[in-house]
């Protein structure tokens, strides 16, 4: 039997699992993100254990393009207006930086939120648990409350 109160040692899904994403409003400039990105990109570089050249190398091998060291550079230098990070490197940055950085920053723009492995799989199976109580409770209206 359920109760009207809620043990304080007991966490809820509003305890801050995850803050769930609103879409910002979105009004002129409100997408203009490019000195956040250079930043972000940079964070994910010095979070990583390896070197930028490394990283450039490791980009250049999954996109199949020419990126150095001085390129990333430029993507991280909010002075180098005329050097900005192409989209379709984003997924070769991630995989060398071993990071979701790009996708949580895009994410956060939209108002979603990126799950990832066990965490899609466990917010997966919590819309299951709730679709399933929902149907549980329709049922029992249709039944007028009686149990089966």
């Amino acid at each position: 039997m359920k109760s009207g109160r809620r043990d304080p040692r007991q966490l809820s899904l509003e305890d801050g699992f995850w803050e769930i994403p609103r879409a910002p409003r979105l009004v002129s400039g409100s997408l203009a993100y490019g000195e956040e990105l250079c930043g972000v990109l940079a964070q994910a570089l010095k979070e990583t254990p390896l070197s930028r050249s490394e990283i450039a190398a490791r980009m250049s091998d999954l996109a199949a393009a020419d990126i150095s060291e001085a390129t990333l550079n430029a993507w991280t230098a909010r002075s180098k207006d005329r050097h900005r990070f192409p989209f379709e490197f984003a997924a070769a940055f991630e995989a060398a930086t071993d990071s979701a950085c790009l996708q949580s920053l895009l994410a956060a723009k939209r108002g979603s939120l990126v799950l990832m492995g066990q965490e899609a799989r466990d917010a997966r199976l919590g819309q299951l648990r709730r679709r399933i109580a929902e149907l549980r409770d329709e049922e029992r209206a249709l039944m007028g409350g009686r149990r089966r």
